[in-house]
């Protein structure tokens, strides 16, 4: 059994990747300063977010702006990299985790903004961290299959809110030990945004090609992550363990299908140094050739592997094989392959 999807894709490729990072600069260090008295009274030692979780510093936007403006930025960075018109996208995905409303999507605006026509197909996908990814092979699909030549897929985190409700509640009320230790993950995110236009590669032949991957569910575990627009309650010793299970699992089912032993680069989801160095020896993977980006940007959620990967397309050369890594809450996790 090959896992619960194993696809190739034949006619896509990724004709550009962007980027937005989000202005407001808030470190690690401004946080455990607030959280100084919480920590002496529960009896907890300062620097975890950068120690542990090697996040030094965070995003924001502005207050009172709204996290889908950077996803209208990085789409339209996105369709003038790949010089693609916005009159020939067919498909618009927006992948966030982050949402204002629960109707209409989020994509809606996006595709208001962007001025797409009429008959682009617009939705969102939502599914943890892994939406991106998830997004990737939906719009492959599509395109392979001809219903769709040109497709933009987005995603913008915003992160203020529930990181200043959490901030709050932290120091203004009666917090213990565990309650800290649940709500540590919450302070990791960042704000940011990416956008990805896909085009068919007949097309265009200096694209880089998607060439499918493998995806595979544990939702036993979907309550180990639960997070709202307010707050996220994290068993993280918990979720790291299933979390490296699960990729272990996928990993092995892979080795019948595809070879991602010796790729040129790894693109992983950012959730701490602790997970990347965990997915390094569970996977045995060359740690010069794993992408960072989280010490300075935190968990950027959804956006946090296109992110990641636009951050390393300068370092990037015709040819190299590149793995893209997503591990979502819930828990599912999905490996995609790129010949860039």
């Amino acid at each position: 059994m090959l896992g619960n999807a194993t696809y190739r894709l034949a006619n896509t490729s990724i004709l550009s990747v962007t980027r937005v990072e989000a202005p407001e600069v808030v470190s690690s260090n401004s946080l455990d300063d607030l959280l100084e008295d919480t920590y002496a009274r529960i009896g907890m030692a300062r620097g975890g977010l950068a120690g542990l979780a090697g996040v030094e510093e965070r995003r924001w936007w502005p207050e009172g702006t709204s996290y889908i403006s950077g996803a209208v930025e990085a789409g339209n960075s996105a369709l003038a990299a790949a010089g693609v018109e916005p009159a020939q996208i067919g498909l618009l995905i927006n992948a966030s985790v982050s949402r204002p409303h629960l109707e209409p999507s989020v994509a809606a605006q996006v595709h208001d903004e962007l001025g797409l026509p009429t008959d682009c197909l617009n939705f969102d996908i939502t599914n943890a961290c892994l939406g991106f990814v998830n997004a990737m092979q939906v719009a492959g699909s599509m395109i392979d299959a001809g219903q769709v030549t040109y497709a933009l897929i987005v995603a913008s985190e915003g992160t203020r809110e529930p990181q200043e409700r959490t901030m709050d509640r932290l120091i203004n009320g009666d917090t213990t030990k565990d309650e800290l230790k649940e709500a540590f993950a919450t302070l990791t995110v960042g704000s940011g945004a990416a956008a990805m236009v896909l085009g068919r590669s007949d097309q265009h032949p200096d694209g880089h090609r998607v060439v499918g991957g493998l995806s595979r569910a544990g939702t036993s575990h979907h309550g180990l992550c639960i997070g709202t627009m307010e707050e996220m309650h994290t068993d993280s010793r918990a979720l790291f363990v299933e979390g490296m299970a699960l990729v272990q699992d996928a990993w092995n089912e892979a080795k019948a299908e595809f070879e991602w032993t010796d790729m040129d680069a790894y693109i992983p989801h950012q959730t701490s140094t602790a997970h990347l160095r965990g997915l390094s020896r569970t996977l045995n993977l060359d740690n010069d050739k794993v992408a960072v980006s989280l010490m300075h940007h935190g968990n950027t959620a959804a956006a946090a592997v296109p992110f990641t990967l636009a951050q390393e397309v300068p370092n990037l050369n015709k040819g190299d094989r590149v793995l893209l890594m997503g591990i979502g809450s819930g828990l599912n996790t999905s490996f995609t392959e790129v010949a860039w």
